[in-house]
């Protein structure tokens, strides 16, 4: 058996460890939007004593489809070059 044309734990580890990576990558924007939105939503209604839960829901919606429209190419190539580098290994698995 050739060790090279099996799928070895090393290759396995890094697999996951570049699938998590991504997963943090696609998820990080989005997240990190709408944490700084409600921050920012929950300081205003602190200030002017509006204790309304929908008010903050709106805002965290549109800076969450904001960023994922501009991010959102980015993210996919990434995706998708994970994706081909996934199936290109597909051969070697027994």
């Amino acid at each position: 058996m050739n060790p090279m044309s099996s799928v070895t734990a090393d290759l396995v580890s890094r697999v996951l460890r570049e699938g998590l990576l991504l997963v943090l990558f696609v998820s990080a924007p989005p997240l990190l939007a709408s944490l700084v939105v409600g921050l920012v939503v929950g300081a205003l209604q602190s200030a002017t004593q509006i204790q309304d839960h929908a008010i903050a829901f709106v805002p965290k919606l549109a800076a969450t489809a904001a960023v994922l429209l501009v991010s959102g190419p980015l993210v996919a190539t990434h995706v998708v070059r994970f994706a081909q580098a996934l199936l290109a290994l597909v051969p070697m698995v027994r």
